[in-house]
């Protein structure tokens, strides 16, 4: 992996958990989207390995011959872990769609075959430096720029950034690090024509949210605070926001992200896909999921060498005009390379119907 910073620190390592689902027609893959440490939610790889072996799976085997699309209604009786629940879901689906000759796009509804990229751009340690890769990520052809910003690494930062490049795509994440007596800095963001301020205060605050957007021109992004279909429709019903990030790991899976999609879409409000820092796995999964109608503007799923020297898929590389291909075999597309696959694991434990 190469180094890079992330919300948090910077790494290079990436540590996640993969489910491979086996049914009596095919196999299908699951990456869990959570991290070593409960930092981006509740959630994190210890924790989800746990609930994954001791309920989750249990109760899928118990449900018999169930459908992915049971599994949110299976799984019901453990209260929230929507990441855990997402990979279990997203394999036995990816299994199913193998079997059915069918890809993941088509079973959501895509209605592309590429879609377009944007990235996100952590925390520089000059704006110099910020500058400078910010100039290279648009050499490269990403269609749209995102910045982390936090308070006392904002509005300067964006201002420069701005006045080098008038005329690109520009948003900002605030990863809820900023409270609503932060209004001014807000304000101040709106004088760079910016596409979107990304979660700028805490996630389970949707109230407050929604007195910030009636207090800034920017359009309000919700990314933490959007769990569920639900949540996204209380959201843009109480106009805590007029974009949503879509990310399928954080609400439970590609289903429910479809149905966070369309609530979104009947309600008139765009959507984009979301990263969390997936391998080939996940960001085949992300890919059909960004090519349905609703999905705007450009995502946060960059090429494989965003992050990754070498992945346990195919790399997916970004085209000249910023774009990656969907996916178009059956189920999410890739597989995991057995060779890499296997220098890669640090931990096996198989779970089997019968409890042998």
């Amino acid at each position: 992996m190469r180094p890079f910073r992330t919300s948090f620190a910077e790494t290079s390592e990436k540590v996640c958990i993969l489910a491979r689902v086996e049914t009596g027609e095919a196999h299908g893959w699951g990456e869990c989207v959570a991290d070593v440490e409960p930092h981006y939610s509740e959630e994190w790889n210890d924790g989800v390995w746990a609930v994954i072996r001791d309920f989750l799976a249990p109760a899928m085997f118990a449900a018999g011959d169930v459908e992915a699309s049971d599994l949110a209604s299976v799984f019901a009786f453990v209260r929230g872990h929507p990441m855990a629940k997402a990979t279990l879901e997203n394999a036995l689906l990816d299994a199913e769609l193998r079997a059915a000759g069918r890809s993941l796009a088509e079973r959501l509804g895509a209605v592309r075959e590429r879609v377009e990229c944007g990235v996100s751009v952590g925390i520089a340690p000059s704006t110099e430096s910020l500058l400078e890769q910010v100039g290279g990520y648009l050499a490269e052809g990403y269609r749209r720029i995102k910045l982390k910003i936090e308070p006392g690494t904002d509005v300067e930062r964006v201002r420069a950034v701005r006045e080098a490049n008038p005329d690109i795509l520009l948003s900002v994440d605030a990863n809820a690090a900023y409270r609503l007596a932060d209004v001014e800095t807000f304000r101040a963001l709106d004088a760079f024509d910016l596409l979107m301020i990304e979660q700028p205060l805490h996630h389970e605050d949707l109230w407050e949210h929604a007195l910030l957007q009636k207090e800034i021109r920017t359009d309000v992004c919700l990314d933490e605070s959007i769990r569920s279909a639900a949540d996204a429709r209380a959201a843009i019903e109480l106009g805590a926001c007029r974009i949503v990030n879509v990310k399928q790991g954080r609400v439970g899976g590609v289903l429910e992200a479809k149905r966070v999609h369309d609530v979104a879409d009947e309600l008139g409000v765009p959507v984009w896909c979301g990263g969390m820092l997936e391998m080939g796995i996940g960001r085949a999964t992300n890919l059909a999921l960004a090519a349905l109608p609703n999905f705007r503007l450009p995502g946060d799923t960059s090429a494989t060498n965003r992050y990754f020297a070498e992945d346990l898929t195919e790399p997916l590389v970004l085209a000249s005009d910023g774009t990656l291909p969907v996916p178009s075999e059956p189920g999410i597309g890739v597989e995991p390379d057995p060779r890499r696959l296997e220098s890669a694991t640090r931990r096996v434990e198989r779970l089997l119907e019968d409890g042998a």
